[in-house]
């Protein structure tokens, strides 16, 4: 069933047309997906995601795009379109959305799963929300858009047909050819090739698996692999690790148990309510007498249990981890659990997720994580998918996206394999603009400010690089903090104190920290007996110290200078402190 909502349109005259494609995240990266689609003075935005930090960004939790365009066309942006409920597409929504505050269309699913996360984030905020289905088209401005169905690891996804002025754009999102998916729900090739014989200007297609042969296998074969591990660990408690979002996998797991007459517990806030949000919405479907509370799971012997749970991308305090680290306070594991991690691990995640391995080995479970074992299934479309999606389609012009760079160098010559001329195939950059107009080829010119955001606890914004060196430095090393109290004449006003953190200190330390006081202190005499000059003597200590913990223990410890003046007026206030 179509539904029709009806936004501000104005009339341009032919030649002043123009329609710009613009990404600004997913391209030449796995993850922060953010494309814009400009029509004169009218943006659709299509899905708002994140990154997950790799090791060179210490104590960041995640990076989203760089909205200062879109911030700047505030008023043009009709609609957020979001393609899929996965995190690389939809985790930026909190950062973003409060800024834009555009509506925001998406399926059942996964607006459930974004209500979700905006609880947790923004608890007060209420988004214009407008829910679609597969197969409805509606009309935003001057874009007409038609939501067509496709297979991928979780459900209630969708590609885009969206008609323009210009020409007929299709994005795929997110996509797989599986013909026996989990949920019936298979890509609509109908749809695909009914907008290929309307004709397509552009195509702008999933990357990711653009370097894999053949065709990904389907998810169903996980029930199979899920199915031979349920008998080989018959006697042992079952500890199961995969994305809160992944309906399809936490069906399998729940249709194995059922035959293996096992109780499933649920452990993770995110895990539980999307859950629950799957089985109201018939997603997911478990009878309700085989879930069982955390906290009663000490009713049952190990071979009747199930626990399913977040961490299987080695987050700190997901479930998993917890359980690694011996800190959960639900499960304590042993020698009778065994933990099957059902995810693959996403760039960047690699030390994390083997840490957490070792981890659980050590406290003397079995684990699975072997990809010869089965137990992942990539929901992105291999090599062969992609040419027939090019075939389908049948574009005039074709954009790569959604992969590193590799994936869509390749992805553009399977496009040429199958046809499509280099010339009418671009390859662009995050803030590059691909501009068509009715009566010239596209060019790519001009680019948009992009690039990544960084979110730190609540703090969102450009941490500058001196900040995350700073970090890694006293992630290596430590950091040493010098505090020295002068008087207004520069003269010591009370004793030097110096304190450590994640410093190593050999075993003669009581011989270097004399040193380090009486270089400390040297500094103070020398720049004594005139006005005091914090900045100088911070300047001093710091020289000084350095130059004795490298000869002594080769430290390169962060060394933190603190320098408080004495004020005149009270012998027992100091006025500034400089660090």
């Amino acid at each position: 069933m179509a539904r029709n909502n009806f936004h501000r349109h104005r009339n341009f005259e032919p030649d002043h047309e123009r329609l710009s494609f613009i990404p600004l995240g997913g391209l030449g990266e796995i993850g922060k997906n953010m494309y814009i689609l400009e029509y004169n003075d009218e943006i659709i935005v299509i899905d708002s995601g994140l990154k997950f930090p790799d090791s060179e960004l210490p104590g960041v939790d995640y990076i989203v795009p760089d909205i200062s365009y879109l911030e700047a066309n505030r008023d043009k942006i009709l609609a957020i379109i979001i393609t899929h409920g996965h995190e690389d597409h939809t985790g930026g929504l909190p950062y973003v959305l409060p800024r834009l505050n555009a509506p925001l269309y998406g399926t059942q699913l996964t607006l459930g799963l974004i209500r979700n996360k905006l609880q947790d984030d923004l608890p007060m905020f209420r988004p214009d929300m407008h829910e679609i289905r597969a197969g409805d088209v509606i009309k935003i401005g001057s874009f007409t858009i038609r939501f067509i169905a496709v297979a991928h690891s979780i459900p209630d996804c969708i590609a885009l047909s969206i008609e323009t002025p210009l020409g007929r754009v299709v994005h795929t999102g997110d996509f797989k050819l599986d013909s026996t998916p989990v949920d019936g729900r298979v890509t609509d090739y109908g749809a695909f090739a009914e907008e290929g014989d309307k004709g397509i200007m552009l195509l702008c297609s999933d990357s990711t698996n653009a370097e894999r042969k053949g065709f990904t296998p389907s998810e169903r074969i996980i029930s199979g692999t899920l199915d031979t591990l349920f008998r080989t660990y018959r006697t042992k408690r079952i500890i199961i690790s995969s994305f809160a979002s992944n309906v399809h996998r936490i069906q399998q797991v729940a249709d194995v148990s059922a035959r293996f007459n096992r109780k499933i517990a649920f452990l993770g806030r995110s895990m539980i309510r999307n859950v629950e949000l799957a089985r109201d919405t018939g997603y997911l479907k478990i009878d309700s007498k085989m879930i069982i509370q955390i906290e009663e799971i000490w009713k049952y012997s190990d071979n009747q249990l199930v626990v399913i749970t977040t961490g299987s991308q080695g987050e700190p305090f997901s479930g998993l981890v917890t359980m690694s680290r011996g800190e959960n306070k639900a499960i304590e594991l042993g020698e009778h659990d065994v933990v099957f991690l059902l995810a693959s691990v996403i760039p960047g995640n690699e030390k994390l997720v083997n840490n957490t391995i070792n981890r659980l080995f050590a406290q003397g479970c079995e684990v699975v994580y072997e990809k010869d074992r089965q137990i992942h299934v990539s929901g992105h479309a291999s090599s062969e998918e992609l040419k027939i999606m090019l075939n389908l389609t049948r574009p005039q012009y074709f954009v790569p996206v959604h992969g590193e760079y590799k994936h869509m160098v390749r992805h553009s010559q399977l496009a040429q394999e199958v046809g499509i001329s280099p010339r009418n195939i671009f390859l662009m950059s995050n803030g590059d603009i691909l501009t068509f107009t009715r009566n010239n080829p596209p060019k790519k010119h001009g680019h948009v400010q992009s690039g990544a955001v960084i979110v730190d606890g609540n703090a969102a914004g450009s941490i500058k690089s001196e900040v995350l060196k700073e970090r890694r430095e006293i992630a290596e090393d430590g950091v040493m903090a010098v505090a020295v109290a002068v008087d207004d004449r520069g003269n010591l006003a009370a004793p030097v104190a110096i304190e450590t953190q994640g410093v190593f200190i050999p075993e003669d330390s009581r011989d270097i920290f004399k040193e380090l006081y009486a270089v400390s202190e040297q500094a103070v005499q020398e720049l004594a007996g005139r006005r005091a000059n914090p900045d100088a003597l911070r300047r001093t200590i710091k020289t000084r110290v350095r130059d004795v913990l490298r000869k002594r223990n080769s430290s390169f410890a962060v060394v933190l200078p603190i320098v408080s003046v004495k004020s005149r007026d009270n012998n027992n206030v100091f006025e500034k402190e400089f660090f």
